[in-house]
């Protein structure tokens, strides 16, 4: 059970982390204006407290780990949102980057 959560934590921290920034990035540089850029703020500040919750306690690894999450995330919003189509390279990166997660947070470990 705190691997599925753990799981579902990640992504609604890229989510809120990714949709955030995007938001950003779209009140800014699409020049969409100040209520875009306020929700980005505040979608960044929730991935701020989303990633608290996760089962592990160790804030390195949690970090450490959504890195990898982040990085196959922002490809897949890019890819609904943007319609932004990976080469091969983007996808071999990312998969490189959930194994890592992988190893990172769900390996067995000795407690």
């Amino acid at each position: 059970m705190n691997t599925l959560r753990s799981i579902v934590l990640f992504l609604v921290a890229a989510v809120a982390e990714i949709g955030g920034a995007w938001l950003i990035w779209q009140g800014v540089r699409e020049h969409k204006g100040l209520l875009w850029i306020g929700g980005g703020v505040i979608a960044l500040g929730l991935y701020g407290f989303v990633a608290t919750l996760q089962p592990d306690a160790n804030f390195g690894r949690i970090l450490a780990a959504y890195g990898g999450i982040f990085v196959a995330g922002s490809l897949a919003w890019a890819m609904v949102v943007d319609r932004f189509r990976p080469d091969r390279w983007d996808v071999i990166g990312a998969v490189v980057c959930l194994v890592g997660v992988a190893v990172i947070m769900y390996a067995p470990r000795q407690a």
